[in-house]
């Protein structure tokens, strides 16, 4: 059958197969020509040489219904469950600031555990804004979390790095750097979030000043501060403001950048996160509270149950958050799933996984609240695993109308790696994301329904020389950087080359090609002397 409809194809067009790949081929440059954003420069500029043709900066708005698959019953379940744990179990707090400013605000706190009523716990939920912006500093680049809005951010905080010429190795200053240059470069990734790779060979008291430096310079996207003591949080808040050339107040304005902080499960969150977050809740900066509930290990075993512990522990957080600064910029964060209950190491993008992501989206929007998940997978090679693993934690997001997708192009094996293959084949699955949430897709007008083209060409015609179809065909599709769509034979005779191995090549000539995004010369010089004045007065203090 297939072979008959090509032969018909081949008709039609009055060229072969590779003829046709080659016109095709032709055709998808020319739309290329015209979606093309500089990547390496911001979405207005071109760029003299581009390693592929990718769609232009345009975060995704998701056209969909969100998938629902508790009723309103359910949800009050879980809803009624975690405020039973916030009232009669409680959260222990480990950092006595903390501690005082929710006694002051009348809960029950002893020792470290804090037992908070569900009025009030609803009370400051209330002032959280349910949509904001987060303005780096091009503000070309600025983001809106919340609502229908959906946002990408690159793989962050693993170990180790992965290349198929290098292998697994620890991770070091130039993987580092080379992954933010990925960051930049793809249009798909909104966000440049933590550490893509930790660069153990960089001291940690001035690791951060040197990693947050070259992200700066590196990358116009928004930036994240980890919460890991007051002096890092501080110095990146300062580097951001630098690097915006912004006064203190117009920092203060607005979020400018974010952090990110997870609880330690079951039911505890830690000093110096939450120093971290109140620091940056004062400022008006944006946190993620992400509680890291496993099912069966730090969670409950049931999904629900799982659910229910995460809802408690990110509504603790986010109520201290807005009692310190009221109307402070907060999302909550979903990374729940499960454990292997043979070896007990943790699983990624199951059905189980998928399930929670979209009750989660449920129980966010029930309390207005932004919501993050990840592009998680548990595979160790960009291999098949890794796709679908990686395919079912983003239609998840998808369907669970998730704001901020964490480690969207690149995690490998459960968070341990930071793969250059698998950033590749992540952004090409996140581009055609991108596409699906088109609005273009379903538009209904005269025009999109085609009556008229249909009449033209009748029973007997082809669409390919239809007017129509003339004034469409550069764009009407999506066009892939990675994907192969050639016959077996033409794929064949150009090699054989697997979809790791061409990834293999274009971040290579990525890396080749990029040129940092600008930077005003005095803003440039005045970031440096902060850099190096804080290196003088020794960083943040460690164990080491």
């Amino acid at each position: 059958m297939f072979g008959a409809r090509r032969a018909r194809l081949d008709e039609i067009t009055g060229f072969g197969d590779d003829e046709f790949r080659i016109e095709r081929i032709r055709g998808d440059t020319m739309a290329g020509e015209r979606r093309r954003s500089g990547g390496r420069r911001g979405n207005t500029r071109r760029a003299a040489r581009c390693a592929i043709e990718q769609m232009p900066w345009n975060p995704p708005v998701n056209l969909d219904s969100p998938t629902e698959p508790l009723n309103a019953e359910g949800v009050l379940a879980i809803h009624n469950g975690a405020m039973r744990v916030l009232e009669e179990i409680g959260i222990e707090f480990l950092n006595a600031e903390s501690c005082e400013i929710l006694k002051q605000a009348g809960c029950r706190v002893s020792d470290e555990n804090v037992r908070m009523d569900r009025d009030w716990v609803m009370e400051m939920i209330g002032n959280c804004p349910s949509e904001f912006t987060v303005t780096p500093r091009n503000p070309e680049r600025r983001i809106t979390i919340g609502g229908r809005n959906m946002v990408f951010v690159n793989v962050s905080s693993p170990p180790n790095a992965l290349c198929l010429d290098k292998g697994r190795r620890v991770g070091n200053f130039e993987d580092f750097e080379n992954f933010l240059k990925l960051t930049q470069y793809f249009n798909c990734i909104h966000l440049a979030g933590g550490y893509p790779v930790e660069p153990v060979d960089i001291h940690p008291s001035i690791r951060h000043l040197d990693c947050v430096h070259t992200k700066l310079l590196t990358t116009d996207k928004v930036c994240h501060a980890y919460s890991l003591g007051r002096e890092r949080v501080e110095d990146v808040m300062e580097m951001v403001r630098i690097a915006g050339g912004l006064t203190h107040q117009e920092f203060e304005d607005e979020s400018r950048m974010y952090t990110n902080i997870n609880s330690t499960s079951p039911l505890k969150h830690d000093y110096p996160m939450l120093d971290g977050a109140m620091r940056c809740a004062r400022r008006g900066q944006m946190v993620v509270v992400s509680p890291f509930t496993l099912a069966g290990a730090m969670a409950p075993v049931t999904m629900v149950g799982a659910v229910t512990q995460f809802v408690a522990e990110g509504l603790a957080a986010i109520a201290l958050l807005q009692c310190i600064n009221p109307g402070t910029p907060c999302v909550i964060g979903s990374f729940t799933s499960n454990v292997d209950m043979k070896s007990g190491a943790p699983a990624f993008g199951t059905p189980e996984y998928v399930r929670a992501t979209q009750i989660s989206g449920q129980m966010a929007r029930f309390y207005g609240l932004p919501l993050r998940a990840s592009n998680a997978c548990a595979a160790n090679a960009p291999d098949g695993q890794a796709v679908w693993e990686s395919m079912n934690s983003l239609w998840s997001a998808v369907q669970g109308h998730v704001n901020i997708v964490y480690h969207a192009a690149g995690w490998l094996e459960g968070g341990l790696i930071a793969s250059y293959e698998k950033f590749v084949m992540d952004c090409e699955i996140l581009q055609q994301f991108e596409r699906y949430m088109d609005s273009a897709l379903v538009s209904t007008t005269d025009d999109d329904v085609a009556v008229d083209a249909i009449r033209e060409v009748g029973p007997r015609g082809h669409f390919f020389g239809a007017r129509h179809t003339q004034d469409r065909y550069e764009t009407a599709f999506y066009s892939p950087f990675l994907s192969d769509w050639t016959n077996f034979e033409a794929w064949e005779r150009n090699g054989a080359v697997w979809t790791a191995q061409r990834a293999n090549g274009i971040w290579k000539n990525i890396l080749a090609e990029f040129e940092p995004p600008p930077m005003d010369e005095g803003i440039r010089e005045e970031l440096g002397e902060f850099v190096a004045k804080r290196k003088e007065q020794g960083g943040a203090p460690t164990d080491f």
